[in-house]
């Protein structure tokens, strides 16, 4: 299965602009810039990158533990799955931090754990994001 998303950018970085679309059309002419990547930490001034590599890593990462409580016979009420991304200028992205608190009657604390661990190292985009350091923060609501 291939998705794709298109990036357009005008102008030089620190002057330029661009617009991200997306096949689903979700991100359509969605604005970018230097100012929103490095600068504006409100995130006020368009998204970046690491922003919408946030979102993909916490919406994986919630599906794939959804599976797998489900598979466990203790379905989930609810995920509130956050990622946080690290960018240090000059070196790269350093690190995916993600927050978990759940909602899943009938499940032991230790249960819960185990399976958000094995979500975080099974998640597509976990495997992806090899070359960084992925953590998880996991509690029932």
């Amino acid at each position: 299965m291939d998705r794709h998303a298109t990036a357009v950018w005008k102008g030089t970085l620190k002057e330029g602009a661009g617009t991200l679309d997306t096949q689903s059309s979700a991100l359509k002419s969605l604005p970018y810039s230097f100012k929103g990547r490095f600068e504006d930490e409100s995130g006020k001034s368009g998204t970046n990158p690491e922003e919408l590599l946030a979102a993909a890593h916490a919406g994986c990462f919630a599906m794939q533990l959804s599976h797998f409580l489900a598979e466990n016979g203790t379905p989930a009420e609810k995920l509130d799955a956050k990622a946080v991304v690290t960018l240090v200028p000059g070196t790269g992205i350093t690190g995916s931090a993600v927050t978990l608190v759940g909602t899943v009657p009938g499940i032991s604390a230790e249960k819960f754990k185990e399976l958000a661990d094995k979500a975080k190292a099974e998640c597509p985009v976990s495997r992806a994001l090899g070359a960084i350091k992925v953590s998880l923060d996991a509690k029932l609501a």
